[in-house]
């Protein structure tokens, strides 16, 4: 944000927001939508208003009122602006969607399930106990990959069983984390959805599912030993290797000699 932006939105950003409470009863859902999606904090290619980012309770009563909106497009522009808010003010989103969930309308499960998928996806224990991921007895087993070695582009195949060693019915967030290699050798974690699912006292089920690894603008991959850890109502399980190598053209894109084999681009021997 520029500090003649910055300037502007100070002084004048709580005024706004009353002004634009009103679009929120406008009878074009395109209006409503511009009401929830222009004061997100943090939306994309969008500069950050500090008063929204310091005052996190600013914006509900906007989304309040479109919360329960006749258009799919409006209710998930407030599930994202909730998402937003999770980001720096957790409990205000908990307690958000708590009271939402307390006068439910034909949408507000879908809604709130789509504003808390970060705070699931951390672990937050009051966004999976709002949402019924209470801590369960779960046993990780046989996690394993099809594709230990893959060349960019490709996919990672895996599978993992989930057995219930409790003695009550256990309802589970299953999600994947890749530990991505990143420029300096080192690691970072990014979470995937893998399911939702029951398991009663004893009972195990296998999953499987693929990942694509590919060059995006948003991600750029460098070779060497990734991890894949399974999550399940936000605690992480296990740890599973996989190699990954980039292709001649990609190693050539990225500044890295082809000829010379190095300790992470070096290919096992048949």
């Amino acid at each position: 944000m520029s500090s003649q932006s910055a300037g502007f939105w100070r002084p004048t950003w709580m005024r706004a927001l009353a002004r634009i409470q009103g679009w929120t009863a406008d009878p074009d859902s395109h209006v409503r939508r511009l009401a929830s999606e222009g004061t997100r904090p943090y939306l994309p290619w969008a500069i950050r208003v500090p008063g929204l980012l310091q005052n996190p309770e600013a914006t509900l009563p906007i989304l309040d009122a479109l919360r329960s909106d006749p258009s799919e497009d409006v209710r998930r522009s407030v599930a994202n602006h909730l998402n937003d808010i999770s980001r720096h003010a957790p409990d205000v989103a908990v307690r958000t969607a708590a009271r939402w969930l307390d006068a439910p309308g034909p949408a507000t499960e879908r809604v709130v399930r789509h504003s808390l998928r970060t705070l699931i996806k951390k672990g937050h224990p009051g966004a999976l106990e709002l949402l019924g991921f209470a801590p369960a007895d779960v046993a990780v087993e046989d996690l394993s990959t099809q594709t230990p070695a893959i060349t960019l582009p490709g996919q990672l195949r895996f599978s993992v069983t989930l057995r219930n060693t409790g003695s009550t019915t256990a309802r589970l967030a299953v999600d994947y984390v890749v530990h991505y290699v990143k420029a300096h050798g080192g690691t970072a974690p990014a979470v995937f959805k893998l399911a939702v699912l029951e398991l009663g006292p004893g009972e195990a089920r296998t999953l499987s599912a693929s990942h694509a690894l590919h060059q995006m603008t948003t991600r750029r991959h460098y070779a060497g030993t990734h991890l894949l850890q399974i999550q399940v109502n936000g605690i992480r399980h296990g740890s599973l290797a996989f190699d990954v190598y980039l292709s001649g053209q990609e190693e050539e894109a990225s500044g890295v000699e082809t000829e010379t084999e190095t300790p992470q681009t070096r290919r096992p021997a048949p």
